[in-house]
């Protein structure tokens, strides 16, 4: 009570509900794509992270950044970053629920997509933390390039422990890795990298280098090795360098400074040298662009998971506020004009969840050519269009709930801000755009599988059939020139996630996304569809309570 007024028409917060039960696309992703048998552990995660407590934890991990400490009291190196216990806790629960290692844990049908609703669930409570358990998690198929690492290290990093404490890998339970590849110099162009690894013999770990040089990024540096580039005589190589050595001491890499970021607060990025620091050789000594990509692509498709968990979260709120703020005597979840943009903001959605779903169930054919064709070209399609749309819901959702959507105690100021990130992570818009006109050149089976995938979902939606067939017969990627390469991609990707809607028993958001998406280019915001749209009724079907 105030003196002046009573507090009405405050919408509640949205806590105490279930990631997983209250997102119908969700369920059915999981229980088509071979996911059922993982189901009660995804609501048991999704559970605990719609609880009050989980939800504050996510708050304060990003309140309470990252601190580094670079020397201690008498002025040698620590090179420590400290974190709340808030972000340990959220690393803890993540890695119990085996968000870092689950295919590489069970040979289960249906590993991947469990793995992605968890990650999905997780990332919509902070995704921060995300980071460094996707790098872990991405890693798997890069160690393996050295029999002698994956000895050692994989059962660590497979590990459902976390285990955040300083000291060499021997003595620990679990193990988090992390990525150290862009320089000042380069960027993205990683063959203009100038730090030099020089051949010092071989040990219990295979073939050991000391390496000189730096990394204009290097995430989570708390991380107990890092998988990074450098040259040799033989030219760029891939290495796995880690913050102790095999005799337990020290690895001279010493931090620089923490990056100060638009979002993405709660994980450290730092600038770090290296002054002859051990690394282990991963692959051969002049492929190491060909052994650290297999990890970048598992972290670009992480993207696509992250960016749809970040559209979900935002949607969430959405219809939490509309639900219950009334304007003008009547809930705004019953107006029609806030039916078309938060519908229409649903589709981008839903087309997200569907392609990444579809991702994850590839991941898991992995002895299948057409499958992991198909991984190959649209996760640079994916990483490009979903993390793209991510950005543009996150503001929306701020704007429809107003001045309450655009403050700081919100979660949506958090999502707004960490949106970017996935677009710009493991290469911005262009380079995602630049890679799939690559993927097309180099590997022409990979349009085979995709073309003949889209036309799979012909046959029970004209619009679709009408649009996807003249995109194949006169859009062919061999006439397609750099130039155009966004609009092409961008027509790629929504085709696909049509034809998916199409094809795997969704009829009415396939209905409503081929009239939407397709029957002609939305201009500028959301809130744009044609009355053919029953948004009436799709409104009441994103938020399940």
């Amino acid at each position: 009570m105030f003196d002046t007024h009573q507090v009405s028409n405050q919408p509640k917060p949205l806590t105490d509900y279930n990631l997983m039960l209250s997102d119908p696309q969700l369920v059915h992703w999981v229980q088509h794509f071979n996911g059922h048998w993982g189901a009660s552990d995804i609501q048991e995660l999704a559970s605990t992270l719609g609880q009050p407590a989980w939800i504050e934890r996510g708050h304060t991990a990003n309140e309470h950044i990252p601190q580094l400490f670079t020397h201690d009291a008498a002025g040698y190196r620590r090179d420590e970053v400290r974190y709340h216990p808030a972000y340990h806790a959220l690393m803890d629960l993540a890695i119990s629920h085996n968000i870092h290692a689950l295919p590489w844990q069970t040979q289960q049908a249906g590993a991947h997509v469990v793995r992605m609703a968890k990650n999905y669930c997780h990332n919509q409570n902070e995704a921060g933390s995300a980071c460094p358990l996707t790098m872990t998690f991405a890693c798997h198929p890069s160690l393996q390039a050295s029999p002698a690492i994956a000895q050692h290290w994989l059962p660590g990093v497979t590990a459902s422990q976390y285990d955040p404490s300083n000291q060499p890998m021997q003595d620990k339970k679990g193990l988090t890795i992390g990525m150290a590849m862009t320089e000042k110099q380069g960027g993205t162009d990683v063959r203009a990298n100038t730090s030099r690894a020089i051949y010092d013999g071989s040990d219990d770990w295979g073939e050991r280098y000391l390496m000189s040089g730096h990394k204009w990024f290097c995430s989570a540096p708390m991380s107990d090795a890092f998988l990074t580039l450098a040259q040799t005589e033989q030219g760029l190589s891939c290495f796995l360098m880690p913050r102790w050595t095999l005799n337990g001491d020290k690895n001279p890499i010493h931090i620089q400074r923490l990056k100060n970021k638009l979002g993405n607060r709660s994980n450290a990025s730092s600038e770090i040298e290296f002054h002859q620091a051990q690394g282990w050789l991963l692959g051969k000594p002049d492929q190491g662009v060909r052994t650290i990509i297999q990890m970048v692509a598992l972290t670009r498709y992480d993207c696509m998971i992250g960016s749809t968990a970040l559209m979900r979260q935002a949607l969430s709120q959405v219809i939490n506020h509309i639900s219950q703020r009334t304007v003008m005597g009547k809930k705004l979840i019953d107006q029609p004009l806030m039916q078309n943009v938060v519908v229409d903001m649903a589709l981008d959605w839903v087309g997200a969840l569907a392609l990444t779903s579809r991702l994850a169930h590839a991941l898991d054919q992995n002895h299948d050519p057409a499958e992991q064709a198909f991984v190959r070209l649209m996760t640079a399609v994916g990483k490009y269009w979903i993390c793209k749309q991510a950005m543009m819901l996150t503001a929306e959702a701020c704007e429809c709930m107003g001045g309450a959507g655009y403050i700081e105690e919100h979660i949506n100021a958090r999502l707004y801000r960490e949106a970017p990130v996935n677009s710009i992570w493991e290469g911005s818009g262009n380079v995602q755009c630049l890679d799939v006109l690559r993927a097309l050149q180099k590997q022409p089976d990979s349009w085979t599988a995709v073309s003949q995938m889209l036309q799979q979902a012909c046959g029970t939606q004209d619009i679709y059939d009408q649009q996807v067939m003249q995109f194949i017969e006169h859009q062919h990627p061999a006439q397609v020139d750099t130039y155009r390469a966004r609009s092409w991609v961008s027509e790629l990707a929504m085709f696909m996630q049509a034809g998916l809607l199409l094809q795997h028993d969704q009829p009415d958001w396939a209905e409503a996304y081929c009239i939407g998406r397709l029957s002609k280019p939305r201009f500028g915001a959301y809130g744009q569809l044609p009355k053919l749209i029953d948004t009436a009724t799709l409104i009441n079907r994103i938020l399940l309570k």
